[in-house]
């Protein structure tokens, strides 16, 4: 059984590496994805910071509701 269970764990990871992938991959073709309201952007001379909260918030949220999709089957 532990051979078993540690298979599920190791192709739950694979996809959830996959998916951080396709986001990276995808993720600058999107337009709004770190750009939308609520992200913290400071430019000065010889200083940029950028801190994208709003979409930091949303993507947790995305993947707290689908791993605990993911764990109720």
């Amino acid at each position: 059984q532990t051979m078993t269970e540690m298979g599920k764990v190791l192709v739950l990871v694979g996809l959830i590496i996959a998916t951080l992938g396709l986001v990276f991959w995808i993720g600058p073709k999107i337009p709004w994805l770190g750009r939308l309201p609520g992200d913290i952007s400071i430019e000065r001379p010889n200083f940029r910071f950028y801190f994208p909260l709003t979409t930091c918030i949303i993507l947790s949220v995305a993947a707290t509701i689908l791993l605990w999709i993911i764990k109720k089957r």
